[in-house]
């Protein structure tokens, strides 16, 4: 890892967002004035994920208004803005709540090395690991989703199916299951090819399993993959609940992230 966490920071950024890869198929990545988007469906993920590190009160305004008229003359249900903490100008947050904005939790920007993170982990008696590579396995997976966060697990069943069946290369999704068969924790990486990083997203495990080192083990499994294919780094944007889990797996803490949604009115 580069000497200093600025310096990771820094990388990060460069690697993961001034120059961001589509993150499916079907969507694509682009430049549009001081900014770098993600463009795609209504339900793929869509946003802003790079702002201009010299961007000023006057041009963050503009480009804040740009972006609400590209979202809603795409007609997409919503439209997400990925502010990072040292992201300038330093009322970005402000203005984007100013504009319609509305902030959800923020989280975490966590890093660490992936081969030290890839060794064994036991799992509970009965609770086994299963990689999910068709629609069924899938459907299981937002199951878990939709159970470990209480949310709906539609959008996610979609976007999973969608890679599997027509970019699975960079992409690799598992649950961990109990002796029924029935998911109990879930997790999907991104692979980026031409940067040192992989993204471990939407881990989480069902109320009554936790503390008992599944997603521990999901995390093991993912960097194992992550460091045979040659990636260095794992990146998580860590809610308060898994935050705690990975800095003591030895996750580095290099700031925080804050999805600022914008919602067309209908």
């Amino acid at each position: 890892m580069p000497h200093t966490d600025a310096e990771t920071r820094d990388l990060f950024d460069r690697e993961m967002r001034e120059h961001a890869r589509p993150d499916g198929p079907g969507v694509r990545v682009e430049r549009a004035g001081p900014v770098v988007r993600q463009v795609g469906g209504p339900d793929d993920w869509n946003g802003v994920v790079w702002s201009d590190p010299g961007l000023d009160a006057a041009g963050a305004d503009a480009a804040i208004a740009a972006q609400i008229e590209h979202c809603t003359a795409l007609g997409l249900p919503d439209f997400e803005w990925k502010l990072y903490a040292h992201d300038s100008p330093a009322d970005l947050g402000e203005r984007l709540r100013a504009a319609g904005f509305v902030a959800e939790e923020p989280e975490t920007l966590l890093v660490a090395h992936a081969e030290p993170l890839a060794g064994p982990v036991e799992l509970p008696e009965g609770v086994s690991l299963r990689p999910v590579t068709d629609a069924a396995g899938a459907e299981l997976m937002a199951r878990a989703h939709e159970r470990a966060f209480s949310t709906d697990g539609r959008r996610l069943l979609h976007q999973v199916v969608k890679r599997l069946e027509e970019a699975p290369e960079d992409f690799v999704a598992v649950m961990a299951v109990d002796g029924d068969g029935e998911p109990v924790c879930s997790g999907r990486m991104e692979l980026y090819p031409g940067t040192g990083f992989a993204g471990l997203w939407g881990g989480g495990t069902v109320a009554a399993w936790r503390g008992k080192g599944i997603y521990r083990a999901l995390v093991a499994y993912r960097a194992r993959i992550a460091a045979e294919r040659g990636y260095r780094y794992l990146q998580v944007d860590a809610t308060d609940m898994s935050a705690p889990i990975l800095r003591r797996l030895g996750f580095l803490e290099l700031g925080t992230t804050t999805p600022y949604v914008y919602r067309p009115a209908r």
